[in-house]
This record gives structure tokens, sequence and C-alpha cells, in this order.
């Protein structure tokens, strides 16, 4: 059964109805909604605080939540984002999993704590 009231959006997830190829948010590639991002292996990245390897996690193989370090908001299941650790480390223990926006803004945060809202 189709959602009613949210124009574009597909059948509600779980109810087995939706092929995967409808005229759902993702197969029209709107932004942050896993159309573009890619899956595929790790890759580097350089940045000012040292090398990073970089994988991006599409929305589909995002199966649980996790806590952005960069907003300290919860990454919903299903959500595309990217896992980030140090390169020069084993990565297990280290890997941290963000937003993708909260991961080009790192380097502009203040340091600190952040304030309780």
């Amino acid at each position: 059964m189709a959602r009613k009231g949210r124009p574009g959006v597909g059948p509600a997830p779980g109810t087995g109805t939706g092929t995967g190829t409808g005229s759902g948010a993702q197969a029209e590639g709107l932004p942050g909604r896993g159309a573009d991002l890619p899956a595929g292996p790790e890759h580097t990245q350089s940045w000012p605080d040292g090398d990073w390897v970089i994988r991006l996690v599409p929305g589909a193989s995002a199966a649980k939540a996790y806590r952005c370090p960069g907003c300290d908001q919860e990454i919903p299941a299903g959500t595309p984002h990217l896992v980030a650790w140090p390169a020069l480390t084993p990565g297990l223990d280290m890997r941290r999993h963000w937003h993708r926006a909260c991961w080009h803004r790192r380097l502009d945060r203040r340091p600190g704590p952040r304030r309780p809202r």
C-alpha cells in the first residue's frame, strides 16, 4: 500500500509491494537519498588533519543507527552516510560514521564540548 499525502514517495518499507524501480525519491536521484552515493571500496583522502580512509555507505546498506561525531545526532538506519578512519591505523576501533555534510565541515567546528540543547 502506498503512503498517502507524500507525493513521489514509494510504498512503505517492509510492505513488499515495491520493486525498487518505481518513482520514489531514490529513483529520481534526489540528493541525500542514496542515488549520489555509489557503493564501493575504501579510498584515501588527504586533509589538513591527515590522511583518512573513507568508505561511502548507501542507504540500502545502512542496517543500523549510528551517532555522527560531527553533530552528535543519530544517523538513522537506511540513511546514506560515510565511514572514516585515520589512514595509519588498523581502522576497526577508530571507524566513525558521519553525515556527509558533517564530514566536510568538521575542520570548521570550534573545539570544546557542545552546549546541551
